[in-house]
């Protein structure tokens, strides 16, 4: 079965995902060492530290580069496609969030000078990362991937299965 996985589109895939969800686990571990108290929410929101999205797609394009080559098709387009996500993550989403943020703090001062007592929508601001979380997305991706592919194999991670 191991033959099966690695080396394959099913090791991708795996790392992809699986560095998503390493990424996001994290989150939580972060803001219960920060807040002293669980917030289980995190684990399904955007933005923070570290980038899920960034560990995801650099793990995605550094499998398909161990498992197809570095100078593959395959690797300049998954490379590609993770640009454009760490390029909006950490710009549009970003920007997105500060966007809401001001709007928020508008909605607020005018209800307060209106009086209004009416409840009205709060929009989401963290929508996306700062550089530095983008940066340590792509890390955790990298450090997944090779973990994936190089260490895995050797403790024989899908033996269970067999």
């Amino acid at each position: 079965m191991e033959k099966m996985f690695y080396n394959t589109g099913f090791e991708v895939l795996f790392t992809g995902i699986g560095s998503a969800c390493v990424a996001q686990i994290l989150k939580v571990l972060f803001y219960f060492l920060t807040h002293k108290r669980i917030n289980f929410k995190i684990f399904t929101t955007t933005g923070g530290m570290p980038s899920s999205h960034s560990a995801g797609v650099i793990s995605l394009s550094t499998s398909v580069g161990l498992v197809e080559g570095f100078s593959s098709v395959s690797f300049a387009i998954a490379l590609g496609f993770a640009l454009v996500v760490l390029q909006d993550a950490a710009g549009l989403r970003r920007a997105a969030g500060k966007t809401a943020a001001t709007l928020n703090r508008l909605v607020v001062e005018i209800a307060e000078h209106t009086n209004q007592t009416k409840p009205y929508e709060v929009l989401k601001e963290l929508l996306g990362h700062t550089p530095f979380e983008v940066f340590m997305g792509s890390l955790l991706g990298i450090a997944c991937a090779l973990w994936i592919h190089f260490v895995m194999p050797g403790i024989g991670f899908l033996a269970f299965i067999k």
